[in-house]
């Protein structure tokens, strides 16, 4: 498998009910964690220099990157664009609030974080789905190939 396919599945053969879940997941899930990201991109003046600075480069750029996580990555979940790379910050910020920042707390507390995570794992290992940005690019990268 070449990295233009594994970025940009076709799906030609995949179960429209498969699909339609993997698109209401991205849709769910995506939705919740934008809010995440809004709600902080709107609180930004008042949180930035409150906010957790777990990787040692301030809190400003930690809280800067969270919100591009949440709200930019969250975004191109949705419409399934680039599913795979989005995912992986996605990913890195969940990893850093469930290990890092609540890696003390119990577990009721983290909890949102590591559903989170393992929503976004399963994501990236499944691909988008035939309902997605990915998968209309990765049909016209097969036809195109095929044709030429």
């Amino acid at each position: 498998m070449t990295l233009k396919h594994f970025l940009f599945p076709a799906y030609y053969d995949e179960s429209r009910a498969y699909s339609t879940l993997l698109l209401v997941i991205r849709i769910f899930f995506g939705i919740l964690f934008l809010i995440h990201g809004y709600d902080k991109l709107m609180s930004y003046h008042s949180i930035n220099t409150l906010f957790n600075d777990p990787l040692g480069i301030g809190s400003s750029y930690s809280l800067m990157l969270t919100i591009f996580a949440e709200l930019v990555c969250s975004f191109a979940l949705i419409f399934g664009l680039l599913q795979r790379i989005v995912l992986i910050p996605m990913i890195i910020t969940m990893c850093v609030a469930f290990f890092v920042v609540h890696g003390a707390d119990a577990f009721s507390v983290k909890e949102l974080s590591f559903i989170y995570l393992i929503t976004f794992v399963l994501l990236f290992i499944t691909g988008p789905g035939q309902y997605s940005f990915d998968s209309l690019i990765g049909r016209y990268i097969m036809d195109r190939d095929a044709a030429g």
